[in-house]
Protein backbone atom coordinates (compact mmCIF):
# COMPACT_ATOMS: atom_id res chain seq x y z
CA UNK A 1 0.00 0.00 0.00
CA UNK A 2 1.04 3.66 -0.92
CA UNK A 3 2.03 5.97 2.02
CA UNK A 4 0.69 8.54 -0.40
CA UNK A 5 -3.34 9.94 0.27
CA UNK A 6 -5.23 8.33 -2.72
CA UNK A 7 -7.11 11.28 -5.11
CA UNK A 8 -10.30 10.37 -3.55
CA UNK A 9 -9.22 11.77 -0.66
CA UNK A 10 -8.28 14.77 -1.72
CA UNK A 11 -10.79 18.01 -0.73
CA UNK A 12 -12.97 19.41 -3.49
CA UNK A 13 -10.94 22.18 -3.58
CA UNK A 14 -8.54 20.46 -5.20
CA UNK A 15 -10.77 18.28 -7.47
CA UNK A 16 -12.63 21.91 -8.68
CA UNK A 17 -9.27 23.58 -9.27
CA UNK A 18 -7.65 20.71 -11.41
CA UNK A 19 -11.13 20.93 -13.98
CA UNK A 20 -10.52 24.52 -14.37
CA UNK A 21 -6.77 24.04 -15.17
CA UNK A 22 -7.59 20.67 -17.82
CA UNK A 23 -11.46 22.57 -18.92
CA UNK A 24 -13.39 20.09 -17.84
CA UNK A 25 -13.69 17.32 -14.89
CA UNK A 26 -11.10 14.67 -14.29
CA UNK A 27 -13.03 11.52 -15.12
CA UNK A 28 -9.64 8.94 -14.75
CA UNK A 29 -7.12 8.73 -12.02
CA UNK A 30 -3.97 6.63 -11.73
CA UNK A 31 -2.17 6.86 -8.22
CA UNK A 32 1.80 6.91 -8.06
CA UNK A 33 3.34 5.33 -5.38
CA UNK A 34 7.06 5.87 -5.64
CA UNK A 35 9.12 8.47 -3.86
CA UNK A 36 9.24 9.65 -0.25
CA UNK A 37 6.80 12.56 -0.33
CA UNK A 38 3.94 12.48 1.87
CA UNK A 39 1.92 14.48 -1.32
CA UNK A 40 -0.25 12.90 -3.39
CA UNK A 41 0.83 11.59 -6.83
CA UNK A 42 -1.62 11.15 -9.81
CA UNK A 43 -1.83 11.21 -13.54
CA UNK A 44 -4.97 12.31 -13.92
CA UNK A 45 -7.65 12.40 -17.33
CA UNK A 46 -10.05 14.92 -17.93
CA UNK A 47 -13.42 14.48 -19.99
CA UNK A 48 -12.22 16.62 -22.74
CA UNK A 49 -9.29 14.45 -23.08
CA UNK A 50 -6.39 16.52 -21.60
CA UNK A 51 -4.24 14.91 -19.10
CA UNK A 52 -2.07 16.30 -16.20
CA UNK A 53 0.34 14.92 -13.35
CA UNK A 54 -0.90 16.17 -10.18
CA UNK A 55 0.33 16.37 -6.63
CA UNK A 56 -0.95 18.22 -3.28
CA UNK A 57 0.13 18.51 0.01
CA UNK A 58 -1.44 20.35 3.09
CA UNK A 59 0.77 22.17 5.35
CA UNK A 60 -0.63 20.02 8.45
CA UNK A 61 0.72 16.98 6.73
CA UNK A 62 4.26 18.11 6.24
CA UNK A 63 5.44 21.82 6.10
CA UNK A 64 8.59 21.14 4.89
CA UNK A 65 6.85 19.54 1.69
CA UNK A 66 4.47 22.69 1.64
CA UNK A 67 7.91 24.69 1.16
CA UNK A 68 9.38 22.19 -1.59
CA UNK A 69 6.60 22.57 -3.53
CA UNK A 70 6.18 26.17 -3.83
CA UNK A 71 10.00 26.22 -4.68
CA UNK A 72 9.61 23.34 -7.33
CA UNK A 73 6.77 25.92 -9.04
CA UNK A 74 8.99 28.40 -9.20
CA UNK A 75 11.57 26.80 -10.87
CA UNK A 76 9.18 25.04 -13.12
CA UNK A 77 8.13 28.78 -14.44
CA UNK A 78 11.50 29.31 -15.30
CA UNK A 79 12.34 26.30 -17.33
CA UNK A 80 13.56 27.27 -21.05
CA UNK A 81 11.50 26.11 -23.96
CA UNK A 82 12.69 22.69 -25.01
CA UNK A 83 13.81 21.71 -21.64
CA UNK A 84 13.74 18.22 -21.00
CA UNK A 85 10.85 18.48 -17.93
CA UNK A 86 7.30 18.59 -17.62
CA UNK A 87 5.75 22.14 -18.09
CA UNK A 88 3.73 23.70 -14.67
CA UNK A 89 0.30 23.86 -16.33
CA UNK A 90 -0.96 25.23 -12.65
CA UNK A 91 -0.34 25.70 -9.25
CA UNK A 92 -3.06 26.31 -5.96
CA UNK A 93 -1.48 27.67 -2.75
CA UNK A 94 -5.23 27.80 -0.86
CA UNK A 95 -6.25 26.73 2.51
CA UNK A 96 -2.58 25.77 3.72
CA UNK A 97 -3.18 23.15 0.46
CA UNK A 98 -0.37 23.65 -2.41
CA UNK A 99 -1.18 21.86 -5.18
CA UNK A 100 0.81 21.11 -8.52
CA UNK A 101 -0.29 20.14 -11.96
CA UNK A 102 2.01 19.44 -14.51
CA UNK A 103 1.73 18.36 -18.19
CA UNK A 104 1.57 14.42 -18.32
CA UNK A 105 4.25 12.64 -20.00
CA UNK A 106 3.72 9.67 -21.42
CA UNK A 107 7.03 7.90 -20.50
CA UNK A 108 8.25 5.14 -18.12
CA UNK A 109 11.13 5.07 -15.55
CA UNK A 110 14.09 3.54 -16.21
CA UNK A 111 14.62 0.30 -16.12
CA UNK A 112 15.57 -1.36 -12.56
CA UNK A 113 18.45 -3.01 -12.27
CA UNK A 114 19.52 0.04 -15.20
CA UNK A 115 20.56 -1.70 -18.31
CA UNK A 116 23.95 -0.24 -20.47
CA UNK A 117 21.92 1.84 -23.27
CA UNK A 118 19.52 3.34 -20.84
CA UNK A 119 22.31 4.44 -18.43
CA UNK A 120 24.22 5.72 -21.32
CA UNK A 121 21.33 7.82 -22.84
CA UNK A 122 20.83 9.44 -19.26
CA UNK A 123 24.32 10.57 -18.91
CA UNK A 124 24.27 11.96 -22.32
CA UNK A 125 20.81 13.61 -21.75
CA UNK A 126 21.97 15.33 -18.50
CA UNK A 127 25.02 16.58 -20.05
CA UNK A 128 23.29 18.22 -22.99
CA UNK A 129 20.56 19.21 -19.90
CA UNK A 130 23.57 21.48 -17.99
CA UNK A 131 24.76 23.28 -21.03
CA UNK A 132 21.36 24.72 -21.65
CA UNK A 133 21.10 25.99 -18.00
CA UNK A 134 24.65 27.14 -17.60
CA UNK A 135 24.02 30.01 -16.10
CA UNK A 136 20.91 29.07 -14.83
CA UNK A 137 17.52 30.21 -15.68
CA UNK A 138 17.05 31.80 -11.71
CA UNK A 139 19.77 34.07 -10.88
CA UNK A 140 18.46 33.19 -6.63
CA UNK A 141 18.75 30.00 -6.47
CA UNK A 142 20.46 27.93 -3.40
CA UNK A 143 23.97 27.47 -3.68
CA UNK A 144 24.94 23.25 -3.93
CA UNK A 145 27.99 23.53 -2.16
CA UNK A 146 25.89 25.28 0.90
CA UNK A 147 22.66 22.83 0.73
CA UNK A 148 25.49 19.50 0.87
CA UNK A 149 27.54 20.92 3.51
CA UNK A 150 26.17 19.63 6.24
CA UNK A 151 25.29 16.18 5.00
CA UNK A 152 28.46 16.06 3.75
CA UNK A 153 29.74 16.24 7.15
CA UNK A 154 28.26 12.46 8.62
CA UNK A 155 31.85 11.61 9.28
CA UNK A 156 32.48 13.31 12.54
CA UNK A 157 29.14 12.30 13.76
CA UNK A 158 29.47 8.49 12.86
CA UNK A 159 33.07 8.82 14.70
CA UNK A 160 31.17 10.61 17.97
CA UNK A 161 28.36 7.64 18.10
CA UNK A 162 29.34 4.88 15.39
CA UNK A 163 26.47 2.10 13.82
CA UNK A 164 26.71 -0.90 15.79
CA UNK A 165 26.98 -2.73 12.39
CA UNK A 166 29.97 -0.17 11.55
CA UNK A 167 32.59 -1.25 8.77
CA UNK A 168 36.26 -1.56 10.34
CA UNK A 169 37.55 -0.01 7.39
CA UNK A 170 35.17 2.75 7.51
CA UNK A 171 36.75 3.09 11.14
CA UNK A 172 40.38 2.70 10.34
CA UNK A 173 39.64 5.83 7.83
CA UNK A 174 37.57 8.19 8.88
CA UNK A 175 40.41 10.80 9.07
CA UNK A 176 41.16 10.90 5.71
CA UNK A 177 37.26 10.46 5.00
CA UNK A 178 36.42 12.92 6.46
CA UNK A 179 39.23 15.41 4.92
CA UNK A 180 37.53 14.31 1.38
CA UNK A 181 34.24 14.78 2.19
CA UNK A 182 35.25 18.91 2.67
CA UNK A 183 37.20 18.89 -0.40
CA UNK A 184 33.91 16.84 -1.86
CA UNK A 185 31.47 19.92 -0.77
CA UNK A 186 33.86 22.65 -2.15
CA UNK A 187 34.28 20.95 -5.32
CA UNK A 188 30.37 20.99 -6.22
CA UNK A 189 30.76 25.30 -6.54
CA UNK A 190 29.40 25.80 -10.43
CA UNK A 191 27.08 28.15 -12.09
CA UNK A 192 24.58 25.45 -14.33
CA UNK A 193 20.86 24.59 -12.72
CA UNK A 194 21.54 21.59 -10.65
CA UNK A 195 18.36 18.91 -10.38
CA UNK A 196 20.44 17.54 -7.26
CA UNK A 197 18.40 14.38 -6.62
CA UNK A 198 18.81 12.40 -9.64
CA UNK A 199 17.76 9.14 -9.40
CA UNK A 200 15.60 6.28 -11.31
CA UNK A 201 12.18 7.46 -10.16
CA UNK A 202 13.10 11.03 -10.90
CA UNK A 203 13.34 10.30 -14.49
CA UNK A 204 11.12 9.12 -17.68
CA UNK A 205 11.73 8.09 -21.04
CA UNK A 206 9.37 8.58 -23.40
CA UNK A 207 8.60 6.26 -27.03
CA UNK A 208 11.12 8.84 -28.83
CA UNK A 209 13.76 7.64 -26.44
CA UNK A 210 13.93 11.22 -24.81
CA UNK A 211 14.72 11.10 -21.32
CA UNK A 212 13.01 13.68 -19.37
CA UNK A 213 13.28 14.79 -15.47
CA UNK A 214 11.02 15.56 -12.97
CA UNK A 215 11.08 16.58 -9.32
CA UNK A 216 12.87 19.87 -8.98
CA UNK A 217 12.33 20.95 -5.56
CA UNK A 218 15.96 20.82 -4.85
CA UNK A 219 17.37 22.96 -7.89
CA UNK A 220 20.32 25.14 -6.92
CA UNK A 221 23.28 26.28 -8.90
CA UNK A 222 26.50 24.27 -8.71
CA UNK A 223 28.81 22.20 -11.24
CA UNK A 224 27.65 21.23 -14.50
CA UNK A 225 28.88 17.52 -13.46
CA UNK A 226 27.00 17.16 -10.21
CA UNK A 227 23.85 15.11 -11.55
CA UNK A 228 25.84 12.69 -13.76
CA UNK A 229 28.10 12.07 -10.53
CA UNK A 230 25.14 11.21 -8.58
CA UNK A 231 23.04 9.74 -10.71
CA UNK A 232 26.19 7.33 -11.63
CA UNK A 233 26.29 7.06 -7.17
CA UNK A 234 22.28 5.76 -7.46
CA UNK A 235 22.81 3.19 -9.62
CA UNK A 236 26.16 1.11 -8.32
CA UNK A 237 24.34 -1.38 -6.74
CA UNK A 238 22.25 -2.50 -10.30
CA UNK A 239 25.53 -2.63 -12.40
CA UNK A 240 29.46 -3.32 -12.60
CA UNK A 241 31.17 -1.53 -9.74
CA UNK A 242 34.17 -1.38 -12.08
CA UNK A 243 31.58 -0.11 -14.81
CA UNK A 244 30.26 2.74 -12.71
CA UNK A 245 34.18 3.74 -11.27
CA UNK A 246 35.20 4.02 -14.85
CA UNK A 247 32.10 5.84 -15.91
CA UNK A 248 32.97 8.80 -12.94
CA UNK A 249 36.23 9.48 -14.27
CA UNK A 250 35.07 9.77 -17.54
CA UNK A 251 32.51 12.66 -16.97
CA UNK A 252 35.07 14.26 -14.47
CA UNK A 253 37.73 14.05 -17.70
CA UNK A 254 35.40 15.69 -19.54
CA UNK A 255 35.30 19.03 -17.20
CA UNK A 256 39.15 18.84 -16.99
CA UNK A 257 38.94 17.64 -13.37
CA UNK A 258 41.19 14.40 -11.54
CA UNK A 259 39.42 11.39 -10.04
CA UNK A 260 40.23 12.19 -6.88
CA UNK A 261 37.35 14.86 -7.17
CA UNK A 262 34.95 12.09 -7.97
CA UNK A 263 36.22 10.24 -4.71
CA UNK A 264 35.83 13.60 -2.57
CA UNK A 265 32.48 14.10 -3.42
CA UNK A 266 31.63 10.31 -3.36
CA UNK A 267 32.95 10.40 0.61
CA UNK A 268 30.65 13.18 1.24
CA UNK A 269 27.63 11.34 -0.28
CA UNK A 270 28.64 8.19 1.55
CA UNK A 271 28.67 10.26 4.73
CA UNK A 272 25.21 11.47 4.43
CA UNK A 273 23.77 7.51 4.06
CA UNK A 274 25.96 6.16 6.94
CA UNK A 275 24.93 8.54 9.09
CA UNK A 276 21.35 9.01 7.93
CA UNK A 277 20.64 5.40 7.79
CA UNK A 278 20.47 4.18 11.47
CA UNK A 279 17.34 6.45 12.48
CA UNK A 280 13.97 5.82 12.42
CA UNK A 281 11.57 6.72 9.43
CA UNK A 282 10.61 10.09 9.22
CA UNK A 283 6.93 10.43 10.24
CA UNK A 284 4.84 9.81 6.41
CA UNK A 285 7.50 9.99 4.19
CA UNK A 286 7.81 5.91 3.25
CA UNK A 287 10.92 3.69 3.57
CA UNK A 288 13.20 6.35 3.38
CA UNK A 289 16.06 4.86 6.36
CA UNK A 290 15.81 1.31 4.24
CA UNK A 291 16.62 3.63 1.09
CA UNK A 292 19.28 5.03 2.71
CA UNK A 293 20.63 1.54 4.17
CA UNK A 294 20.95 0.21 0.83
CA UNK A 295 22.44 3.50 -0.81
CA UNK A 296 25.53 3.37 2.10
CA UNK A 297 25.86 -0.65 1.80
CA UNK A 298 26.10 -0.53 -2.37
CA UNK A 299 28.18 3.22 -2.66
CA UNK A 300 30.70 2.12 0.37
CA UNK A 301 32.86 -0.49 -2.22
CA UNK A 302 32.52 2.09 -4.66
CA UNK A 303 34.21 4.70 -2.54
CA UNK A 304 36.92 2.26 -1.08
CA UNK A 305 37.39 1.28 -4.48
CA UNK A 306 38.77 4.62 -5.48
CA UNK A 307 40.87 5.73 -2.05
CA UNK A 308 42.69 2.20 -2.37
CA UNK A 309 43.33 2.87 -5.95
CA UNK A 310 44.60 6.27 -5.35
CA UNK A 311 46.69 5.13 -2.57
CA UNK A 312 48.39 2.03 -4.48
CA UNK A 313 49.05 5.01 -7.49
CA UNK A 314 50.76 7.52 -5.02
CA UNK A 315 53.23 4.81 -3.83
CA UNK A 316 53.98 3.17 -7.32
Amino acid sequence: MSHRPSWSSLPPLIHEWIELVLGAPVVTTLGQAGGFSPASADRVVAANGRRAFVKAVHVDQNPVTVDMHRAEARVARAFPAGFPAPALLGSLDKDGWLALAFADIDGRHPRVPWNAPELEATLSSLAKLATTVTPPPLADLPDLPALVADDFAGWPRVAADPPADVDPWLVANLPELTARATAGVSALAGNTLVHMDIRADNLLIDGDGRVWVVDWPWACHGAAWADSLLLLASVVDHTNVADIDARVDRILADHGLTPQVGTDVLSGFVSFFVDAARFPDPPGLGPAQEHRRKRAAYTMPLLRMRIEAETTAARS
